[in-house]
This record gives C-alpha cells, sequence and structure tokens, in this order.
C-alpha cells in the first residue's frame, strides 16, 4: 500500500534513500561525509564504509580506491599468490627443456645465443648479427643439461618467490627479464661469436643482485646471500664452458635495477623503477647496436 505523504509517522519510521539511488532505503551512511550509501555505493574503508565521490576524493581528498589497496614495499599490488611469477616462468624453462629433448639439437640452434656462425644442421649462417635478436630473450629459457636446469630452477624458486612478494608482479618481471637481457647482450658483446651460449642464469645472478640490495633495505642479515653469491662466482670463473659473462651483466643489471624499486622515493616511485629498467635496455640495446656493426 503506498504511503500517504502527509502521514509523519509513517516518515518518521522510514529510512533515508541513497543519495545516488534514492529509491533504495538504507541505514549505512558514508564514515567521511554521512551521506546514506546503498550496499551497491559502498566502498569498504578502515573504518566503516566511504562513498564513491569520497573515494574518489571529490568529497574532501580521500584516497582513492587504488590509493588504499595493501602495497608491497617497492608500491606493487599484494596478491594472493605472491609466487605466481615465479611459476610461470618456471614452467616456461621446464617447457623449452622437454622440447630441447625432444626436438633435439635442431631447436637448441635455432633459439640459443649466438653471434654470428653457420650452423651446419640448420644450413645457414645464423646469430645475432644475423638479424635474429630474438636469441637474447629465448636463450634465457633453454639449458644444457638435466644439472644446468636443476640448479637454476632451484635458485629461480628460491630468490623467485620472496623477491616478487616484495617488489610485486610487475616490477619482479621487469627485473627478471632486464637481468636477463642484459646478460645476454654482455655475452654478445665479449663472447666469441661462434661461440653457443643458454641458460637462465643470467636473470637469476640478476634476482641475486637484487636480493642482495633487497636485504640491506631491511637491515637484514646478508651473509647468507652473499655466501651463496660468492660460492656462485667462485663456480662461474673456476669451471670450463660456463658464460660469465651473462652472469655479470645479469648481476650488475639486478643491483642497478633492485636498488631503484627498493629505494624509489614514494613520489615518484613508479617513474624511477620503470625510467631504471629503461635505461639498462637502452644500453642492451646500445651493445647489440655496437657488436653487431663489428661483426657485419
Amino acid at each position: 500500500m503506498e504511503q500517504a505523504p502527509g502521514d509523519s509517522r509513517q516518515d518518521a519510521q522510514s529510512l533515508p534513500g541513497c543519495y545516488r539511488h534514492p529509491d533504495r532505503e538504507t541505514g549505512i551512511r558514508c564514515t567521511r561525509c554521512e551521506r546514506p550509501i546503498c550496499p551497491e555505493c559502498m566502498v569498504e574503508a578502515s573504518v566503516g564504509f566511504q562513498c564513491p565521490d569520497c573515494v574518489r576524493g571529490a568529497s574532501g581528498g580521500g584516497p582513492s580506491r587504488s590509493a588504499s589497496r595493501p602495497r608491497t614495499l617497492a608500491g606493487g599490488t599484494v596478491s594472493e599468490d605472491p609466487r605466481l611469477v615465479t611459476k610461470i616462468i618456471l614452467g616456461v624453462c621446464l617447457a623449452a627443456f622437454l622440447a630441447q629433448m625432444a626436438v633435439g639439437d635442431r631447436f637448441t640452434e635455432r633459439f640459443e645465443l649466438l653471434g654470428r656462425a653457420y650452423v651446419p644442421l640448420l644450413g645457414s649462417l645464423e646469430g645475432i648479427a644475423e638479424g635474429q635478436w630474438y636469441r637474447l630473450l629465448t636463450a634465457m629459457f633453454l639449458h644444457g643439461s638435466y644439472i644446468h636446469i636443476l640448479f637454476n630452477m632451484l635458485s629461480l624458486w628460491w630468490l623467485g618467490g620472496p623477491l616478487e612478494a616484495a617488489l610485486g608482479r610487475a616490477r619482479f618481471v621487469a627485473l627478471y627479464f632486464v637481468s636477463g637481457l642484459a646478460g645476454s647482450a654482455l655475452t654478445y658483446l665479449l663472447a666469441a661469436p661462434n661461440q653457443p651460449s643458454l641458460g637462465a642464469s643470467g636473470a637469476i645472478f640478476g634476482l641475486f643482485g637484487a636480493t642482495a640490495v633487497l636485504l640491506r633495505r631491511l637491515d637484514y642479515d646478508m651473509r647468507p646471500v652473499i655466501a651463496l653469491l660468492v660460492i656462485n662466482l667462485i663456480f662461474t670463473f673456476s669451471w670450463a664452458n660456463i658464460a660469465w659473462q651473462a652472469h655479470i651483466g645479469g648481476l650488475v643489471a639486478g643491483v642497478i635495477v633492485g636498488y631503484a624499486m627498493v629505494h624509489a622515493p614514494r613520489e615518484r616511485r613508479s617513474l624511477v623503477q620503470y625510467g631504471t629498467c629503461a635505461v639498462v635496455l637502452a644500453a642492451v640495446v646500445l651493445i647489440t647496436l655496437l657488436r653487431t656493426a663489428q661483426l657485419t
């Protein structure tokens, strides 16, 4: 039955309507402006609920919805699975290794890092100098043996999860790929052009460097990661058939990018973080162009 306009007793008992949807009665009010809001308009705040206008800052300069989300140390969004990207990269490496085992050398020689050389199995002159820049990236997912992939994937799992949780997914992806590409570029520059190279070690050494920076930033005990890094560097320069250039290039890039990630000023955080990544990538492009000019 419709309410009579003049029935004051009924008016006193009815609830106010939402300020955006007047036909919806509600007993909830915005904790900032105290306007009535219906369930559709409620935005959960640290205390109670706020209306969309206050969340957008239109009424009293309230924080945006994105600004109120929990953030990582580096400013990334906290995710439910802090190891998701690490798992994906690990899965891609394993899938690539299975493809190597199934297809054989033809697959590996098509995607490994190679400066410039004639490859009998492919019957052509191959390499980055021949315009195959993709090798800088694809080599990061290939491995030469079971031991090689085992050690790299264990290191990726041990270092990747904590770093991904501390940086956030997007920043972790940037760190990983920039470090890996820097390692590939330095290998291309310094190694013999006919010497093939492959492995995720350059990117993983970048994770080592960023982990050391992060532990320093948090004032944690750095001795365990420093000890592991030293051991890995000893292996790098003492064992044959190890592309030390990839390890050093990835490590240097990881330290630079990691420092930018965890020390960037809050007001210019994204600009400093991704700007640093862009600078390192520009160096990768420059190195690649210079080496290509030398070989062609």
